[in-house]
């Protein structure tokens, strides 16, 4: 099974967003998302590069990647985002549960987000919840309409710990879930993960999947 120890860096909490991805770069674990789960159908990979750390109640990850199509035409929240150039992560606060959470950003920071189970599929997190995600976009915020060249942009985002009913209590906190990259209305569409998913089809929705996620 995949793993992935995510550091403890406190002094997180005190920095804006556009801050926050740099201090990610020095302190923060970083890894791929590079598994191809579907190559016959969707051959393409772009570069998507995860840098992460946490501090007592809040989660950070900064998204970085390199494309040649670049989309954002989704701009309200919980909008499907994963049309456009988008990245991921599922969270599974409890591995004894099949609850998990969805956290989905197209490249201006738009967020889809829901809370899932197998049992009873996916609810939108209401909007009240949503907006206690911080996020920061290299490219801005504004929505637009896909364009072709050579593009690199990040998406640097703060998700409460609380969202999930987490509390990090100064030793090592267990979750599971996937990071994953995707595209399904642009030129080139693609689905990327960090863990690989065994399906027939692209469906990121499969938490026997993830891998596991430990909060240091």
């Amino acid at each position: 099974m995949y793993q992935l120890h995510i550091p403890y860096i406190p002094s997180l909490a005190s920095l804006s967003m556009p801050e926050v991805a740099n201090a990610l770069e020095d302190g923060g674990v970083r890894f791929p998302v590079e598994s191809l789960n579907w190559p016959a159908e969707f051959p393409y990979r772009p570069l998507t590069v995860v840098t992460a750390a946490h501090t007592d109640d809040t989660l950070f990850i900064d998204f970085l990647v390199r494309c040649n199509y670049l989309r954002a035409e989704n701009y309200l929240d919980n909008s499907p985002v994963s049309e456009d150039s988008c990245v991921e992560v599922y969270l599974q606060p409890d591995p004894q549960s099949d609850r998990y959470f969805t956290f989905e950003f197209n490249c201006v920071g738009v967020l889809n987000s829901a809370i899932c189970s197998q049992a009873s599929g996916c609810a939108p997190l209401p909007e009240d919840q949503l907006k206690c995600v911080r996020r920061y976009a290299s490219v801005g915020p504004r929505p637009f309409r896909e364009v072709e060249g050579s593009f690199i942009w990040s998406v640097a985002v703060a998700i409460p710990l609380d969202i999930m009913e987490l509390k990090y209590a100064g030793s090592p906190l267990l979750l599971r879930g996937n990071f994953n990259k995707c595209a399904s209305a642009t030129s080139q569409p693609h689905y990327l993960s960090w863990a690989p998913i065994s399906s027939a089809h692209p469906d990121f929705h499969h938490p026997e999947s993830f891998g596991k996620i430990i909060l240091d």
